[in-house]
C-alpha cells in the first residue's frame, strides 16, 4: 500500500474495535462497461455517466462470497475471473459498517460529518438489523481474520470479545505481553491483570469460551476453546458446573435449546441500527481511467 493512501484510510481509532467491521471487494470496471456498452448499447460517455452514479447494494458489498461483477483475490495482480481482465480495469469498494451504540455514536457523528462531500467520494447507507444477525456477523468476521493453526488465536479472540463487551478498556494494553487468561474464582466480576496472566471473573471467562467455541466448532469435532477442544455437552457441561447458567437464568433443555439460550444471551437482544460508510474514492478514479481508454 502507498503512502498515499495510508494518508487516506479512514481515522476509525475512536471506535470499540467490537462495533465495527471492515469489507473489501473489487469489482471489474471491463465487465461494467461491457453490460452497459454492449447489452444496453449505451454510448461510452452515458455508460461512464451512469457507472459513476451506481450504488451496490449493502448485501453486494458485505458478502461472504462476492457475485458477479464484484470479486474477491488475495493475489497481488489478480484478474478478473469473469473476463480475466487485468489489474488496471479493477476498482476496490471499502465498506466500513459501524453498529449504532451508545459508545459509537458521538465519534461516528464526529467521522460522518468530516467525510469529503466532493463528487459523492462517500456514501452513508443506513439499515436495520438486529443483535443476534450483528453478533454472527461479527463472529464471521472474526473467524475470517485468525491463524486457525497458530495457538495465539484464543488469546485474540478472548481479547476481541473482551473490546466488544468492554470497550471503554484499552484492551491493547492490557494483552501487552500476555501469556496466558485463566477463570479467577476470587472475581465476582471483571479482570485483573498479573504478570503475564489475565484473570477473568467466571461469567466473563464462560463468555470467552463460548466466542471461541462458536469460532472454531465442527459438527465432527467440537470448537477449540481456552480449556481445549470442546463437544457442546461438554461446553454446557462446564458452564454449569461455573455456575453460568445458573448466574444467566438458562433453563434446562436439550443441548441445542440450551446453546440458543446461551447465544442470546451472549449477542442480546433487539434490534440496532448499522450505518454503512462506502469508500468511493478508488471505484471513481478507476472509473475515469478506463473511460479514457474507451474514448479513446
Amino acid at each position: 500500500m502507498s503512502t498515499a493512501k495510508q494518508k487516506r484510510e479512514l481515522d476509525l481509532s475512536a471506535f470499540p474495535a467490537g462495533n465495527v467491521i471492515e469489507y473489501s471487494t473489487l469489482v471489474c470496471l471491463a465487465c461494467t462497461f461491457d453490460i452497459f456498452t454492449a447489452q444496453l448499447g449505451l454510448a461510452p460517455r452515458t455508460a461512464y455517466s451512469e457507472i459513476r452514479k451506481y450504488t451496490p447494494t449493502v448485501s453486494e458489498l458485505t458478502a461472504p462470497e462476492a457475485v458477479p461483477p464484484f470479486f474477491d483475490s488475495e493475489e497481488k495482480h489478480p484478474h478478473c475471473p469473469y473476463c480475466k481482465a487485468a489489474k488496471r480495469w479493477h476498482a476496490r469498494l471499502d465498506t466500513t459498517r459501524i453498529e449504532g451504540e451508545k459508545a459509537t455514536n458521538v465519534a461516528r457523528r464526529k467521522l460522518i460529518k468530516a467525510l469529503p462531500q466532493k463528487d459523492g467520494q462517500f456514501q452513508v447507507i443506513e439499515t436495520k438489523s438486529d443483535k443476534r444477525t450483528t453478533f454472527f456477523d461479527w463472529l464471521d468476521m472474526l473467524g475470517r481474520n485468525l491463524e486457525m493453526d497458530d495457538d495465539a488465536w484464543l488469546l485474540e479472540t478472548a481479547r476481541a470479545y473482551l473490546g466488544r463487551s468492554g470497550p471503554k478498556t484499552d484492551w491493547a494494553n492490557v494483552f501487552d505481553g500476555l501469556r496466558a487468561v485463566r477463570r479467577s474464582n476470587r472475581l465476582t466480576e471483571g479482570w485483573e491483570k498479573e504478570g503475564a496472566r489475565l484473570f477473568l471473573a467466571p461469567v466473563v471467562y464462560s463468555e470467552a469460551l463460548m466466542v471461541q467455541y462458536l469460532v472454531s466448532r465442527s459438527h465432527a469435532h467440537g470448537g477449540r476453546t481456552l480449556e481445549g477442544r470442546l463437544t457442546l455437552p461438554e461446553l454446557i457441561r462446564r458452564l454449569r458446573y461455573g455456575g453460568y447458567l445458573e448466574a444467566k437464568e438458562i433453563s434446562s433443555g436439550d443441548q441445542f435449546e440450551i446453546l440458543d439460550q446461551l447465544i442470546e444471551k451472549l449477542s442480546g437482544s433487539g434490534k440496532v441500527k448499522l450505518y454503512h460508510i462506502v469508500d468511493r474514492r478508488n471505484f471513481l478514479e478507476k472509473v475515469k481511467l478506463v473511460y479514457a481508454q474507451y474514448a479513446a
